[in-house]
């Protein structure tokens, strides 16, 4: 299975300079739990997600309405394309642990986003015993990885 056939399409991102407030409000709104971050050329540049907010903004005493999501998001983004096959999406998820992967086209535009739902969502197809190892594997807390 192709991970364009599993992902989820409709992605809303943000630039580097937005503030926490409104990033958040945006989760909220759309029932989401992180955002890419691109920079002015539409390339992915970071993400963020509902716990890297409590974690580096709430939790660290900063003020969401003036901190840019720069200071709080991840740069070191995983990716997949589209046209990859569904494995190898659960094994960069496996081994870095996240449970979000944007999926980005050949220019590192993001144009979909894979997460732990939708390889539920497509167990049948994609095997229910890889989703489970993939689960298991995310949330391995013997896993020296920091999870996301």
């Amino acid at each position: 299975m192709k991970i364009k056939d599993c992902m989820c399409d409709n992605v809303c991102c943000v630039n580097a300079n937005t503030k926490i407030s409104e990033v958040a409000n945006l989760m909220s709104t759309n029932h989401i739990g992180c955002v890419p971050v691109c920079d002015d050329n539409n390339k992915i540049c970071g993400i963020v997600t509902d716990r890297d907010i409590l974690l580096r903004c709430v939790a660290c005493d900063k003020d969401n309405k003036t901190t840019p999501v720069s200071d709080v998001m991840t740069c070191n983004v995983c990716t997949c394309t589209e046209n990859e096959e569904i494995s190898n999406a659960e094994m960069k998820m496996s081994k870095n642990q996240i449970r979000r992967l944007p999926i980005c086209d050949e220019n590192n535009h993001v144009i979909g986003m894979l997460t732990l739902g939708d390889l539920a969502q497509n167990c049948d197809e994609i095997g229910k015993q890889n989703v489970c190892n993939t689960i298991q594997n995310i949330c391995d807390t013997n896993n020296t990885k920091n999870a996301e």
